[in-house]
Formats: structure tokens, C-alpha cells, sequence
């Protein structure tokens, strides 16, 4: 089984950063595609970026300009710098691996728990 752990949220004021992680676990072979993914409350869940296993990345228009993806793969991890935060930036953060590789598998569409984001004005 794969598992995703999130970290790195928190609270932060207005024009801050934060940078989250994600690491994933579990005899894993290969990761083509990761992805930051948010929700907050009342709202629907949104995709911010992604990377794939060539470093080409992709980023929602939200976030373009502040956000960098990255990720380091003999760690399994993937990384989202945020900058220049603001109040609206405010939700659950979600790492996502649409298809990963493992000794005995294959794994679909595997879901961290989520860590918070709070920026304050």
C-alpha cells in the first residue's frame, strides 16, 4: 500500500511563505505525476500544480507566479514553495500521486491527509 504524509503547514501572516513536503512510502518504484491539491471549507477542492517525472510542471492561474512545485525523487518527495501568501490562500493543502509503481503493484489515485494552511491579514 502507498502511503502520502504531508507537513510544513501552518499559520502564516499575509506576504509570508510556507513550504510543504509530501513524502511518499510503501516499496514505491517509480512516481510519474504529483500534485498540490487544496480545499477549503465550502469551497470545492482545486488543483494548484503538478510535476511530472521529466520535471515539467503546471500551475493553476491562482497561483502562478507564487507557488514553485519541485520534487526530489530518491526521497519520494515532492515540495510546494508558497510565497507571497494571502487570506484566500487559506485551506487543507493535499498531496496526490494519480498512479504509483510498487514492488507488488500498481496504486491509483492515493490521497495524503492533508495539512493547514491559515494566512492571516
Amino acid at each position: 500500500q502507498v502511503q502520502l504524509v504531508e507537513s510544513g503547514g501552518g499559520l502564516v501572516q499575509a506576504g509570508g511563505s510556507l513550504r510543504l513536503s509530501c513524502t511518499a512510502s510503501g516499496n514505491i518504484r517509480s512516481i510519474n505525476v504529483m500534485a498540490w491539491y487544496r480545499q477549503a471549507p465550502g469551497k470545492q477542492r482545486e488543483v494548484l500544480a503538478q510535476i511530472d517525472s521529466g520535471g515539467r510542471t503546471d500551475y493553476a492561474d491562482t497561483v502562478r507566479g507564487r507557488f514553485t512545485i519541485s520534487r526530489a525523487d530518491a526521497k519520494n518527495t515532492v515540495y510546494l514553495q508558497m510565497d507571497k501568501l494571502k487570506p484566500e490562500d487559506t485551506a487543507v493543502y493535499i498531496c496526490n500521486t494519480p498512479v504509483v509503481a510498487t514492488d507488488r503493484g500498481i496504486w491509483y489515485d492515493t490521497w495524503g491527509q492533508g495539512t493547514q494552511v491559515t494566512v492571516s491579514s
